[in-house]
């Protein structure tokens, strides 16, 4: 940004002060107010807060009209889920949907579509979830894994068992993202664009 170079000029024919920087910046011919808050963005100024959501992944899988599903402690209590977690810094959402599978269930899966994108604010901690929900088929079960401390066991269930689970599902979304992928819905998994975006980016 041209901003910076004219600014370090006037900082060396003034003192650097705070309130001279300021005086500086606020001078600028044609500065405007939203190139100073692109400024306190890019330079992490402590006073700008951005809300952001928990970006979640989910694995569909299907294998003879069930459903991989795993038992899992919450807060102290059982519960049922998909393979479901947390994107992770520099990973893309295929990537991270394909990992929480084999971490959570012991199964290599091959994603097929993705299902669709869901926003909700969770029941268990009150902040929004940006869920991407994914479509996939089981590739090889590997047994001799272990499973992720908080699994205690993994199940292929069909939809009423899944249904008549009741509040022991762990959200909506997983009768949702199945009855969405039982009438048809299916997006190739190309409108996912992953530019390969590391940590920072």
């Amino acid at each position: 940004m041209a901003f910076f170079p004219a600014l370090m000029q006037r900082m060396s024919q003034a003192d650097a002060s705070p309130d001279a920087l300021d005086r500086a910046a606020s001078n600028r011919a044609g500065l405007d107010r939203a190139d100073l808050d692109h400024v306190d963005l890019d330079h992490g100024d402590s006073s700008r807060v951005v809300w952001r959501p928990h970006v979640t992944v989910a694995c569909i899988v299907s294998r003879d009209a069930r459903y991989l599903m795993v038992e899992e402690a919450v807060n102290g209590r059982m519960m049922f889920n998909q393979p479901a977690g947390h994107l992770e810094d520099g990973e893309s959402l295929c990537a991270a949907a394909v990992r929480e599978t084999l971490e959570e269930t012991g199964w290599s899966v091959e994603l097929q579509h993705l299902i669709g994108v869901q926003q909700w604010r969770s029941t268990e901690h009150g902040d929004v979830v940006l869920r991407f929900s994914f479509a996939a088929r089981p590739l090889h079960h590997h047994t001799e894994r272990a499973l992720d401390a908080d699994i205690a066991r993994v199940w292929w269930l069909t939809r009423a068992e899944i249904a008549a689970l009741g509040d022991q599902l762990r959200s909506a979304l997983i009768l949702r993202s199945i009855d969405a992928w039982l009438a048809g819905q299916r997006l190739p998994l190309g409108v996912i664009d992953d530019l390969g975006a590391g940590p920072g980016a």
